[in-house]
């Protein structure tokens, strides 16, 4: 029961301080479920982000199940679940008349402009996290470059890029190699 109770208040703690969506939660679940908690290590994170995306709902939502689950089971992944969406519901249903009687004013508007730059930096700072556990030869770099243009250019579901990744991945590790010397 401790464990679950922890599962939830951890993860109403990142909901808490989640501005920006499932990305910006990225950096704040590394330093709490990474280096916190050790419910998972970076490599883990980044296959719940993919996996999450990739699945239906809010990928902060879908990661922070997968992590419960992974920790306690079904009532861990309830439990998670429902601790990283309860701040969202208490302060939208607290904060929507009230920011819709003050969308208008200057003040507002320049702090939520601020707010956005924010969330931009957290999701940069997650990115470069990634890429040292991430992109590590040649391959995961062309597979990185490749991705990033062609969702640039095409507008794809982000399922298409990670299944084609997978893709990849497994024909990369399927394919026989060269030894090194020649043989």
């Amino acid at each position: 029961m401790k464990k679950l109770l922890t599962l939830f208040l951890t993860f109403a703690k990142v909901g808490v301080m989640t501005f920006g969506g499932g990305y910006a939660m990225l950096p704040i679940l590394q330093r709490e479920i990474v280096e916190g908690k050790h419910w998972a290590d970076d490599e883990e994170l980044a296959d719940y982000f993919a996996v999450g995306q990739c699945t239906p709902g809010v990928i902060a939502v879908n990661t922070a199940t997968f992590i419960g689950y992974k920790t306690k089971g079904v009532l861990g992944g309830v439990c998670a679940t429902l601790g990283v969406v309860f701040p969202s519901l208490i302060l939208i249903t607290a904060l929507a008349g009230v920011l819709t009687a003050l969308a208008g004013y200057p003040a507002v508007q320049n702090a939520f402009a601020g707010i956005r730059v924010c969330v931009c930096v957290l999701i940069f700072n997650a990115v470069c996290r990634l890429w040292k556990k991430s992109v590590r030869d040649v391959l995961t770099f062309c597979v990185f470059l490749t991705v990033t243009v062609l969702s640039f250019v095409l507008d794809l579901s982000p399922v298409v890029y990670v299944l084609a990744a997978a893709l990849l991945g497994l024909l990369a590790h399927c394919l026989p190699r060269k030894k090194a010397g020649g043989k």
